[in-house]
C-alpha cells in the first residue's frame, strides 16, 4: 500500500528560467522500492505548454541565437562539470524516481557528462560547404542552422541519460528545448534541468513541463515546435510521429525492441551465460534494447539453459541503493502487474518457468528475474515487448535457422551473438536485422556511436556526430557578384 513520507518534496515546472507552480493537478512521485510518496510535482496545462514553447522560441530567436558556437561548447562543458559535482544528488533522485540500482545509475552518471563534452567539441565544427557552380560570377554555398525549438519527450527508465541524448546535440547545434519527462520520473529530470541555468545557459534554452500523455500530445503536435525527439513504446511513438507530422515538424523516434541473443555451440558458454543474463536483467529488463529473446544451438541447449537458470537464481533482488543489489524494483505498480500478467499468459501458452515468474513477498514493485523455456516464435512472450527481467528461451539447429528466428520480429533495435567463429561473426553482422549488433557482448553504448532502430523500433537515430543532422537544417545560398542580371531562361 502506498504511503507518504512526512514531508515530500514539492517541485514546479521550469519555463523561461522560472520555477513555476503548475495550473493542473498535483502528481505524486512514488519510490518503487518503498511504495512511499517522496515528491509532489504539478501537471502542466496546455497553456503552460504554450508558454514553454514560446520561451524556447524567444530564446532561439534572441540571446541564444547570438551565442557563438565555441561559447555553446564552453557552456556544455561547464554543464558537464556541474553534473559531475552534483552526481550524488542526481543519482539519489533517479533511484527514488524509478528504482534503478545504484550500480547502474552511477555508471550512467559517469557517462552523462561525457555526452555533453563530446557534443561541446562538435559545436564549432558544424559547417556548410561551398559548392562548385557552372555559372561564372556566382557563389553557391550552404548555411547550416539550428532547426529551432526541439520537443524532447523522455521515458522513465533512464531519464538523465535520455535527456543527455537529446539536449546535448540540440544545444550544440544552437536549438532551444522543451522537455516532457515521464510522469513517473519527473524529479530526476527537473533536478538535471536546474543545472543548465547554473552553467550559464540563457533563460528559455531549457524548459520542463510535467504531466501525463495529454501534455506530451500537446507538445508533440504544437504548431511552433520544429522537431520532436521521442523515446518510448512503438504504440506511443506512432501517435507522437503522427502529431509531429500533422504539424509538419520533424521527428526522431527511438521505440521498442524485442532483441535476440544467439548462442552458438562454439561460444565461450561462461561468458555467454553472464552476457545473456546481463542483457535482459540490467535495469531489471526496463530498457528498449534488452536482449529478451535467447536462441541457443540445440547441441548445447540443455547445458546452457541449466547454467542460465542457476545464474538467474543467484541474482540478488534488493534495495536499489544497496551496492550489492543486482535487481531492483520495476518503476511503478501498474508496470509490475503487467509484467506478471505476461508471465501468466506465457505459462498458459505452454511455457515452462525455469526460474522466477513471481513477485517476491516484500514491499516494493519487485519482480523475480525469470526464464521461460519451451516457447516458439509465435508465443506472445517472443513477440511483444515485456520491459521486465523476463527472458524467452528456445533452441535452433544451425546458423540459417538462428538468423531466421532472430529476424522474425516486427522490432529491430538490437541483436547479439555469442560465437568464437570469426567468419560467422562477420556474416551475422550483415544478416541480422537490427540497428545495433553485438558480438560476444551486449548493451554497450557510447556518445559517439549512433543508436538506431529499424522496422517498428524507430525512425532516425541518436548519438554520434551523425545525429547533428536531425538538429540542423541546411539553407542553400546563391550570390551573383557580376552585377549583371541575366534571363533565368538562359541558364
Amino acid at each position: 500500500m502506498v504511503t507518504s513520507v512526512t514531508d515530500p518534496r514539492q517541485l514546479g515546472l521550469l519555463i523561461g528560467g522560472d520555477h513555476v507552480a503548475g495550473d493542473g493537478q498535483a502528481r505524486t512521485s512514488i519510490d518503487p522500492a518503498t511504495e512511499q510518496v517522496w515528491a509532489v510535482v504539478p501537471d502542466a496545462t496546455a497553456g503552460q505548454v504554450d508558454g514553454a514553447v514560446a520561451a524556447a522560441r524567444h530564446a532561439v530567436s534572441g540571446d541564444w541565437r547570438r551565442v557563438l558556437p565555441r561559447e555553446r561548447g564552453r557552456l556544455l562543458r561547464r554543464l558537464a562539470d556541474l553534473i559531475e559535482a552534483n552526481s550524488d544528488r542526481l543519482i539519489a533522485a533517479e533511484i527514488r524516481d524509478n528504482g534503478k540500482t545504484i550500480r547502474e545509475v552511477s555508471v550512467q552518471y559517469r557517462l552523462i557528462p561525457e555526452f555533453y563534452r563530446y557534443f561541446a567539441e562538435l559545436a564549432d565544427k558544424i559547417d556548410g560547404r561551398v559548392l562548385p557552380c557552372e555559372r561564372p560570377g556566382v557563389l553557391n554555398y550552404t548555411l547550416v542552422e539550428p532547426v529551432g525549438v526541439v520537443a524532447a519527450i523522455t521515458p522513465w527508465n533512464s531519464p538523465g541519460l535520455q535527456l543527455a541524448f537529446k539536449a546535448a546535440p540540440a544545444l550544440a547545434a544552437g536549438n532551444a528545448v522543451v522537455v516532457k519527462p515521464s510522469e513517473y520520473t519527473p524529479v530526476a529530470t527537473l533536478e538535471h534541468a536546474a543545472l543548465f541555468a547554473q552553467a550559464g545557459f540563457p533563460d528559455g534554452v531549457i524548459n520542463v513541463v510535467t504531466g501525463a500523455g495529454e501534455i506530451g500530445a500537446a507538445l508533440a503536435g504544437h504548431p511552433d515546435v520544429d522537431l520532436v525527439v521521442f523515446t518510448g513504446s512503438d504504440v506511443t511513438g506512432r501517435k507522437v510521429g503522427a502529431a509531429a507530422g500533422a504539424a509538419l515538424a520533424g521527428s526522431v523516434l527511438e521505440l521498442g525492441g524485442k532483441s535476440a541473443q544467439l548462442v552458438f555451440a562454439d561460444a565461450d558458454l561462461d561468458q555467454a551465460v553472464i552476457g545473456v543474463a546481463a542483457g535482459i536483467c540490467s535495469a531489471s529488463g526496463q530498457t528498449c534494447i534488452a536482449g529478451s529473446r535467447a536462441y541457443v544451438q540445440a547441441s548445447v541447449y540443455d547445458e546452457f539453459s541449466e547454467r542460465l537458470a542457476c545464474r538467474f537464481a543467484e541474482l540478488r533482488v534488493g534495495a536499489p541503493d544497496d551496492w550489492e543489489t543486482e535487481i531492483g524494483p520495476l518503476a511503478f505498480a501498474a508496470h509490475r502487474d503487467r509484467v506478471e500478467r505476461t508471465c501468466v499468459t506465457a505459462a498458459a501458452e505452454g511455457a515452462a518457468v525455469l526460474v522466477g515468474g513471481r513477485r517476491p513477498e516484500r514491499r516494493g514493485f519487485f519482480f523475480e528475474p525469470t526464464v521461460l523455456a519451451g516457447v516458439t516464435n509465435d508465443s506472445t512472450i517472443m513477440r511483444e515487448e515485456v520491459f521486465g527481467p523476463v527472458l524467452g528461451l528456445t533452441s535452433f539447429e544451425d546458423e540459417q535457422e538462428a538468423v531466421e528466428l532472430a529476424n522474425d520480429s516486427r522490432f529491430a533495435l538490437g541483436a547479439g551473438a555469442w560465437t568464437t567463429d570469426l567468419a560467422r561473426a562477420h556474416r551475422l553482422t550483415e544478416a541480422l536485422e537490427a540497428g545495433t549488433v553485438y558480438i560476444n557482448n551486449y548493451r554497450l553504448a557510447s556518445y559517439q556511436t549512433p543508436l538506431a532502430g529499424f522496422k517498428d523500433s524507430g525512425v532516425g537515430f541518436e548519438n554520434g556526430q551523425e545525429s547533428l543532422a536531425h538538429f540542423t537544417r541546411r539553407k542553400a545560398v546563391w550570390i551573383d557578384f557580376t552585377g549583371q542580371q541575366k534571363d533565368p531562361a538562359s541558364t
